[in-house]
C-alpha cells in the first residue's frame, strides 16, 4: 500500500505565500478524490481566537469537518512567534498537544503548514524546523522569486539538510507587480547549486482567484 501524499509547506520568511500554497495544495488532493486534511498547528495573528483565518482556509480547501482544536490547536491574537505570543502571555504551548492532534491525521493525506521560516520559536525549546522534523515529513520551502531569494534560500536548504530533512520542492512565487530583473536567473541557479526542483514562479496577480488559480497551475506537478 502506497503511502498517503504528506507534505510540510514551510517558508524562507514570512509572507511569501505559504497559506496560499497550502490552500492550493490542497484542493488539488480534493480534485484529485482524495480527503486530505490541512494542519496548521500553530497560528498567531488571529482576530478571532475562535476563526483563526488560515486554519480555517485550510479546512474550506480540503473540505473538512474536523474540530479547529484538531486542525489548530495554538492560537494566539498578537501578530509575532508564536513562541513569543505565548511567553508574553506566561503560557508554554503543549508539544505533546501538538503530537497528539498529528496523531488523529497522518495516516491520510496531509499538508502541513508552518509560521514563518524554519526558525521561528514555537515554544521555549522548539523551532518549525524541530516540528518538522518530529513529524517526519517532506518539506515543500516557499520562496520570494525576486532578489535575495538566492540566499535565503540556500540557508534554508542547508539548515533542512543537516537535519537530513528531504526536500520536494522549492515554489518560487512573485509577491508584487514589481519587476525584478534577478527573477531570471534565480530558478535555474538554485536548480544548479541545490539540485533541487524548483516550481514557479508564480505570477503576481491582484484577483484572489487568479491568483489561486496560478498556484494551482505551479503546484501540479507535485500532486499524484
Amino acid at each position: 500500500m502506497s503511502k498517503p501524499f504528506q507534505i510540510f509547506v514551510t517558508g524562507t520568511d514570512t509572507g511569501v505565500g505559504k497559506t496560499q500554497t497550502s490552500r492550493a495544495l490542497l484542493s488539488l488532493l480534493v480534485d484529485a478524490g482524495l480527503a486530505p486534511e490541512g494542519f496548521k498547528p500553530y497560528e498567531s495573528g488571529c482576530t478571532s481566537l475562535k476563526a483563526p483565518s488560515d486554519a480555517l482556509t485550510l479546512r474550506e480547501a480540503a473540505r473538512s469537518t474536523l474540530p479547529l482544536d484538531v486542525l489548530c490547536p495554538h492560537r494566539f491574537r498578537a501578530p509575532v512567534a508564536p513562541g513569543v505570543a505565548a511567553a508574553r502571555l506566561g503560557r508554554e504551548p503543549d508539544w505533546n498537544v501538538t503530537l497528539a492532534a498529528w496523531a488523529r491525521l497522518k495516516h491520510g493525506p496531509a499538508v502541513v503548514e508552518g509560521a514563518g521560516g524554519l526558525f521561528v520559536p514555537l515554544d521555549s525549546r522548539h523551532d518549525v524546523i524541530d516540528l518538522i522534523q518530529a513529524l517526519r515529513l517532506p518539506v515543500l520551502l516557499v520562496a520570494r522569486a525576486g532578489l535575495g531569494t538566492l540566499n535565503h534560500t540556500a540557508l534554508s536548504l542547508q539548515a533542512l539538510a543537516a537535519r537530513r530533512i528531504p526536500v520536494r520542492a522549492v515554489l518560487l512565487s512573485r509577491s508584487s507587480q514589481e519587476r525584478d530583473a534577478s527573477e531570471r536567473d534565480n530558478r535555474a541557479l538554485l536548480e544548479a547549486r541545490h539540485s533541487v526542483p524548483v516550481l514557479g514562479p508564480v505570477p503576481f496577480e491582484a484577483d484572489a482567484r487568479r491568483r489561486h488559480a496560478a498556484f494551482r497551475r505551479a503546484l501540479r506537478p507535485l500532486v499524484p
